[in-house]
């Protein structure tokens, strides 16, 4: 082998040896700091070397104290407001830095992660902490410091102390702006370092100085009482005083500009006064009422029952500007000005004019055995709609003429369905106004929009004029539970739609006069099927009553499904067709008895 050959072998040989017990030294030195810093890391001038995680974490704890011993001193350069970084939403994360001080030298690459530990070994490397910033906290700092510097710019104004009014000069408005603010408060912050933040602050200066012309007016204003009254005409309300210590708190100073000058005029707040008489406006508001009308038959002319109402409102906005025009100009007794709304429908309308020419419908229901408070109720319920008119086109609620359905408005407590059981409540009966309206309108051959059946079949629904019970008409009752349940149809027609409404002995009759359009209805029921019988009889206590008394409170009935098919035709074609559904549920019949009753019957 030859001399040169010997020597690459050799060298060869070293560099393999040289790799092999680097690789060796560099695999023990990973080994030996498994689960510790690489030796040379600080954070922030912290050692961290050979420490664990959680003992990294600790002494970051310990030492690095800046968020809570840390300070700045906020300033606008009269008043000083001091914060540790803590109170401004800075933390440092000891977990989240003692993890990131543990991953020097720790990178994917070999090549890499022994250049990183050799750096930190010889060179020492000092990394930043993790650190936890919450801007909201921050912000929330600035903003009650801004509370206690910012001042509104102030135009001159009027100041009146009872009727005393005094001239006050304009003030230099100042505003911390917080984004700028904190964006200085973050230099020495986010560095971790302790510091002096100026505030940035904008002044604006007023415009006007001078209140004097403005105070003499607003003591004109002041020197007496403003009456507002209605027209002449209008007199049953009011009139309404201000006196100038109400006034008073109207007044607001207008600045009126001229190219670069301007100058103070006073004048009452709008918006104050605007509330002011809106208040007044649900007192004067009076709406629009069609009249209500009959139908005469032997004459076929309407005949007024209830004249229509003539709707007015308050123009709250024509009177502020009123109101302010005329007490500016010395005027103290001052008119409020209203909108006249008139009705659709006005007493001098024919029944030519709104196409009410003919009886096209009428139905009667049946409520035998009913009692006293449930005729009342029915009685009151179906006043409400004798002589209302629907106009041509439109969908008409039960709900919305209906109303409100109180003690207060003629109605009585009677047996009403609410949940799984049949209780006392006040307007029990309305269903049969309901029930009667559905019917009109269905056998009428309008369209219909809404409607909802009652929960259990109720004899008084299928009463005939004889008393007995006809199952034909179930399936056609109709539950109405103001403002919820509703009952409406359509009045489809080119005509305006009467209707009228009359008690009987124990029957509700609803007529329809309008003019006949042509349209004639035919009907089919499936009848009761898919029967399901009532359950049997629950009794159950109840300390009211007297022992061995027993009382019958919730009826039973057995639960079906029934379908009506209805065709509507118009000159002999059809029109449309529509099918109404009702799924009944059995219902159980419920008996009280008094405390220590002993003959209680089994079912």
């Amino acid at each position: 082998m030859s001399w040169p050959l010997q020597i690459i072998i050799a060298l060869c040989l070293g560099v393999v040896l040289f790799g092999l017990f680097a690789g060796i030294y560099l695999v023990s030195y990973e080994v030996n700091h498994r689960d510790t810093i690489f030796p040379g890391v600080n954070m922030s001038g912290v050692d961290l070397s050979g420490l664990t995680i959680d003992e990294a974490a600790q002494v970051i704890h310990e030492q690095l104290s800046y968020p809570s011993k840390g300070r700045l001193l906020v300033t606008d350069q009269e008043q000083n407001w001091l914060y540790t970084p803590q109170q401004v939403g800075l933390n440092i994360d000891p977990l989240a830095s003692a993890k990131k001080a543990f991953e020097v030298g720790r990178s994917k690459g070999l090549l890499t992660s022994i250049r990183n530990q050799i750096q930190a070994r010889q060179n020492s490397v000092s990394i930043s902490p993790v650190i936890i910033y919450d801007q909201r906290i921050a912000y929330r700092a600035l903003q009650n410091i801004a509370n206690q510097v910012n001042q509104p710019v102030i135009e001159a104004s009027v100041a009146v102390n009872g009727t005393q009014v005094n001239a006050i000069p304009g003030q230099i408005g100042i505003q911390v702006e917080i984004p700028k603010s904190m964006a200085m408060l973050e230099q020495p912050l986010l560095a971790l370092q302790d510091g002096v933040v100026p505030l940035v602050i904008s002044e604006t200066n007023p415009q006007i100085m001078d209140a004097g012309p403005a105070a003499e007016l607003a003591e004109a204003i002041l020197s007496q009482p403003l009456t507002l009254q209605l027209p002449d005409s209008e007199n049953e309300a009011g009139p309404w005083t201000v006196t100038p210590e109400e006034l008073a708190k109207f007044l607001v100073i207008n600045k009126e500009e001229n190219g670069d000058s301007a100058e103070i005029t006073i004048g009452l707040n709008k918006q104050q006064l605007t509330i002011y008489l809106a208040s007044l406006a649900p007192k004067l508001k009076i709406d629009p009422v069609n009249a209500r009308f009959i139908f005469n038959d032997d004459t076929r002319l309407l005949e007024v029952i209830e004249p229509a109402t003539i709707g007015r409102n308050l123009n709250v906005d024509a009177s502020v500007d009123h109101i302010n025009d005329q007490l500016l100009s010395g005027e103290h007794d001052i008119t409020l000005v209203l909108d006249v709304n008139e009705p659709e429908v006005t007493d001098d309308r024919t029944g030519e004019s709104l196409g009410i020419t003919e009886l096209v419908y009428a139905e009667t229901s049946y409520f035998y055995g009913s009692d006293p408070e449930r005729v009342q109720n029915i009685a009151a319920a179906s006043k409400r709609f004798h002589g209302l008119l629907i106009p041509p086109g439109a969908t008409f609620s039960m709900s919305d003429a209906l109303g409100n359905i109180s003690l207060e408005n003629g109605y009585a407590e009677a047996l009403i369905i609410v949940g799984n059981q049949t209780i006392k409540g006040v307007g029990g009966g309305v269903c049969q106004v309901s029930t009667t309206l559905f019917r009109t309108a269905f056998f009428a051959g309008f369209p219909i929009v809404e409607r909802h059946p009652h929960a259990y079949r109720v004899g008084y629904y299928e009463q005939k004029r004889d008393g007995s019970r006809d199952p034909r008409l179930a399936g056609l009752d109709a539950t109405v539970f103001v403002p919820i349940v509703d009952l409406r149809f359509t009045n489809d027609t080119p005509y305006w739609l009467l209707m009228e409404t009359y008690m009987g002995n124990f029957s509700l009759t609803w007529k329809f006069y309008s003019t006949k359009d042509g349209r004639s209805v035919e009907w089919q029921t499936s009848g009761l099927t898919n029967i399901v019988e009532a359950p049997e009889p629950l009794y159950r206590e109840n300390p009211e009553l007297e022992k061995d008394e027993i009382k019958q409170v919730d009826y039973e009935a057995d639960g079906a499904f029934i379908r009506v098919d209805r065709t509507v035709f118009k000159d002999g074609s059809v029109y449309f067709t529509d099918v109404t559904s009702t799924q009944y549920r059995p219902w159980q019949a419920i008996f009280e008895y008094g405390p220590g009753t002993e003959k209680i019957p089994t079912p």
